[in-house]
């Protein structure tokens, strides 16, 4: 069974509507925060960040391993794992690798919930 949060598991359609639209009930608000708290460690930022922004649309995690991160193999694994679990990455084995992608379809979503039209007062 995927722990991955299902508010996000609908890439179909946007979890909800922008926060200047509605607002969010109560299970909303509960599984958005457990992907925000995901984001809200600057590893995994950084981490999210070198996916997303990896040439090919993925990387291996033998190339997020190097240099870049002065943390274990071990953290930096358990940092993806929190990041696969809130829907932001997927992961596919090859052989004795995992390569990463985003879920694009999922971090859209994320981004239309905060977009922000001219607000009254700004």
């Amino acid at each position: 069974m995927s722990k991955q949060l299902v508010v996000l598991d609908q890439v179909d359609q946007a979890c909800c509507a922008p926060i200047t639209e509605a607002s969010l009930d109560t299970e909303q608000a509960a599984d958005l925060a457990r992907v925000f708290k995901a984001l809200g460690d600057p590893t995994r930022l950084r981490l999210l960040s070198r996916i997303t922004s990896a040439p090919d649309g993925e990387i291996c995690v033998c190339d997020i391993t190097g240099d870049a991160f002065e943390i274990s193999g071990p953290t930096i694994s358990h940092h993806l794992k929190v990041l696969r679990e809130a829907g932001l990455i997927d992961g596919e084995r090859r052989g004795t690798w995992i390569y990463y992608r985003p879920i694009a379809a999922h971090l859209r979503q994320l981004a239309a919930l905060l977009d922000l039209p001219a607000l009254a007062g700004t």
